[in-house]
Order: C-alpha cells, then sequence, then structure tokens
C-alpha cells in the first residue's frame, strides 16, 4: 500500500496546486475523509499521513499567492489558536524525551495548526466560503451513500486494509467483524472509529443546511444534501454522533427563534441546576445517561470524569507526559481509554492545554457572535449562525470520544473557516 498511498498523495498534491483556492481546500477535506489516515508512509520511525502530505503542498501554494497573502487578517482568534499550539508543543517538550516528542509533535502541528492556517487564508470572502460548503456537500453525501451500504450490508470497506497499518505486524488472515446494534452494522468508512465517521457528517452538516438561502438549484439541493449528511452520521450506529445530531438540529431549528435563544440557554442553566438538586447522581451522570441514546457504555465516560476530578493533584501542572494515566484500573482495564477531549488535553498538558482549549473555543464563538450582529446579510448570519451550531456539535462529541486520526484535521479547518469568515466585514472596510 505504500506506493498506493505516494501515487493518491502525488495526485491530490497535483489538484491543490492547479485547482482554485476553495476547490483545493474542498481535495484536501476529501483527501482526508475519504483515504484511511492509517495508511501511512514510513520513512524511519516517522508515519506520513496523505493528509499531511497535501496540507504542506497546499500551504506552500498559499505563501507563494500574493493575492492569498495579501487578502489575510490577523484575528484574535489566530493569536489563541497559536498559543494553543505553544502549550500543546511546550508541555511535550518538557515531558517527553526531545527526539521523540520533536518527532511527534511536527506531525500534530501539520494536523492542527497549518489545517487552521490554509482555511484562514483560503476562504477570503463569502463567495469562496459558499464555493466551498457546496463541493464538500457532493463529497460527503457520497461518503454517506458509502456509510449506509456498510450499515446494511454489515461490510466494512475499508478495514481490511488496516492490516497495512505500519504501526501493526500484517495478519494476512485477519478478520475483521463489524459491531452491530438493532440489526444495523456500525459504519465506518475510511476511518478508525465509527463515532468518528458519524461525528465527520454533523461537523459539516450545519454549513450545508446554510446553502438553503442560495438562489436556484443549490438552494434546494441543500434539504436532500442535509438529509444525506444526517444519514451518514446515523449509519455510525453510535451514541456520540446521535446525540450530537440532536443538539445540532435543535441549533439550526432555534434559528427560527432567534429571540428565544436567551431564554433558552437560562432555562436549560435552570434544568442543570435542578437535576444536580433534585437527582441522587452527579449532574454529569445525569447528562450522560440520557444522551447515551444506543445503550453504549456512558458509565464509564462518567466515571472518567470524577477519576480525572479525584486526581486532579496529579495532572494539573504538566499533566503525564504523554503516557498512559493509570486510571484504566477503575474500569478493569490495562489502559485508560481517554474519551472525552477536554480530559485528554489535561492529562497530557496540564490545566494549561484545558485553559487554552476552552479560550479557543470562547474566542471563535464570540468572533462568531459579532459578525453576527455587525452584518445585516442575511447568508451571512445564516452562515454564522451554521458555524456555531457546528462548534456546540463538536463540544458534544467531545464528551464521548477525543479526537484521533482525521478529526483534529477537520476540526482545526472547521474553525479556521469560522476565523476566517468572521473577518469578512474587516476585509470589506479595508
Amino acid at each position: 500500500m505504500l506506493g498506493t498511498t505516494l501515487a493518491v498523495a502525488f495526485f491530490v498534491s497535483i489538484l491543490v496546486l492547479v485547482l482554485r483556492p476553495p476547490y483545493a481546500l474542498v481535495a484536501y477535506i476529501a483527501a482526508l475523509v475519504w483515504y484511511p489516515d492509517f495508511l501511512r508512509v514510513s520513512i524511519g520511525t516517522i508515519d506520513i499521513s496523505i493528509g499531511r502530505f497535501v496540507i504542506s503542498v497546499l500551504l506552500l501554494r498559499c505563501l507563494f499567492d500574493d493575492r492569498i497573502r495579501s487578502a489575510f487578517i490577523w484575528s484574535r482568534l489566530d493569536t489563541l489558536v497559536t498559543l494553543s499550539m505553544v502549550v500543546y508543543v511546550g508541555m511535550y517538550l518538557l515531558t517527553r524525551p526531545l527526539a521523540t516528542a520533536l518527532e511527534n509533535r511536527a506531525g500534530f502541528l501539520m494536523d492542527t495548526w497549518l489545517s487552521y492556517i490554509v482555511a484562514r487564508l483560503i476562504i477570503t470572502n463569502k463567495a469562496n466560503l459558499i464555493s466551498f460548503i457546496k463541493v464538500s456537500s457532493i463529497v460527503f453525501s457520497a461518503l454517506a451513500i458509502l456509510g449506509v451500504t456498510e450499515s446494511i450490508t454489515h461490510q466494512l470497506f475499508f478495514s481490511a486494509l488496516k492490516r497495512f497499518r505500519p504501526w501493526t505486524t500484517p495478519i494476512q488472515t485477519q478478520v475483521y467483524v463489524i459491531g452491530t446494534r438493532w440489526g444495523l452494522g456500525r459504519a465506518n468508512g475510511p476511518f478508525s472509529h465509527s463515532i468518528l465517521f458519524g461525528g465527520c457528517f454533523v461537523m459539516f452538516l450545519p454549513l450545508v443546511w446554510a446553502l438553503r438561502h442560495q438562489r436556484g438549484h443549490w438552494g434546494k439541493l441543500a434539504y436532500p444534501l442535509s438529509g444525506m449528511a444526517a444519514l451518514g452520521a446515523l449509519s455510525s450506529m453510535s451514541s456520540g454522533p446521535w446525540g450530537m445530531l440532536i443538539v445540532v438540529v435543535f441549533c439550526l431549528v432555534l434559528e427560527k427563534y432567534k429571540r428565544w435563544t436567551k431564554v433558552v440557554l437560562a432555562s436549560l442553566v435552570v434544568l442543570c441546576i435542578l437535576a444536580e438538586t433534585g437527582s441522587n447522581r452527579p449532574l454529569h451522570h445525569v447528562i450522560f445517561s440520557h444522551l447515551n441514546l444506543t445503550k453504549g457504555d456512558w458509565y464509564q465516560r462518567a466515571r472518567l470524569v470524577d477519576v480525572g476530578v479525584e486526581r486532579i493533584d496529579e495532572w494539573w501542572l504538566a499533566g503525564y507526559g504523554g503516557k498512559d494515566p493509570g486510571w484504566g484500573g477503575a474500569f478493569g482495564k490495562s489502559v485508560t481509554d481517554l474519551n472525552n477531549e477536554f480530559l485528554l488535553a489535561g492529562v497530557k498538558y496540564g490545566i494549561l492545554g484545558i485553559v487554552v482549549l476552552c479560550a479557543v473555543l470562547a474566542a471563535a464563538f464570540r468572533g462568531l457572535i459579532r459578525a453576527f450582529r455587525e452584518t445585516t446579510d442575511k447568508e451571512l448570519r445564516s452562515l454564522y449562525w451554521a458555524m456555531g451550531s457546528a462548534l456546540v456539535g463538536v463540544i458534544t462529541l467531545w464528551q464521548g470520544v477525543s479526537s484521533f486520526g482525521q478529526m483534529p484535521a477537520l476540526f482545526y479547518s472547521i474553525l479556521g473557516i469560522i476565523g476566517a469568515s468572521s473577518s469578512f466585514r474587516k476585509r470589506v472596510e479595508l
């Protein structure tokens, strides 16, 4: 598979050089979601994914294009994202052997910061953003068809390729069995896990839904394309994407009743207080149990938060240096399944890791809210609302799974789009 991976990486790299910038970004996203992240090119101890090849080429193109560079405006979100990278890299370098840490963080930055910067550079105006969403919707609709097919046929079309992963010994006779729920298979597609596969659809669903304001056939296509994204999420048969889908759909419906937003938020706070005081369980146990729609292991996720709080004195300063925290024994396991992104940030980088992650999210929301209030453009307002809904959905998903594989690159691409679109008004003024 080494030759295949190199050939695909070369082909997509050519595409991102010759296509218009918004479509070049789509080509990168398509490579992420359609080519398995676990098929990598190994150079010594370094494993390079196809996404890392493509994003490097795309970044070089952006940097050598005067028109793209001249349209870039530095923002507060850029500062906070860059600061968070300093923390993520710095804390890792302090707690791990230098050679190993440099190798690991180089790949991490390619998946995160480079994806963010490229999206910031490319999405320079509303027309570019709409073009990106239109073509992306087709990419995800095709992926949804794959997911539904896997779920119905109980066949994982990409899983057999896992024997070519560079970090495992190939087992030619290994059989991969699809997980099932309610008679349907848990689709994985090219992803390593069904939760990540389902989550990627919901992350882009709000952007596709915003196309309904377009004139002509794209305005009409927004509805079936959004439905396809929802089907892709449902094909994962996982409570994480299902809960994320419910939250995102609720946020999108709330757009029509924007005047009730503050009332809804206040009501949620009151409900949380009542649940905490009226239940014989902690609030997060109540939330996890009710968000569990497929009878999954919600207790383990809730209990993980308990253990993290109980042992905060062990990790608050610098985390566990990239090592397993040893919490698995609390769940009868030999290793710890850190399926919470915020807790994972603390375990890796200490309390500062959680602080910078929350700061980045807060800055993204603040930028969207300010841009939403300052524009009268109906399409832009809907896009801002959609991006806010996507962020809320990601935060919901992070309560049940940490981000790995293709997800960090997808998230930071969305974050970059948010940072870019929040500056549309400033570009007009200039």
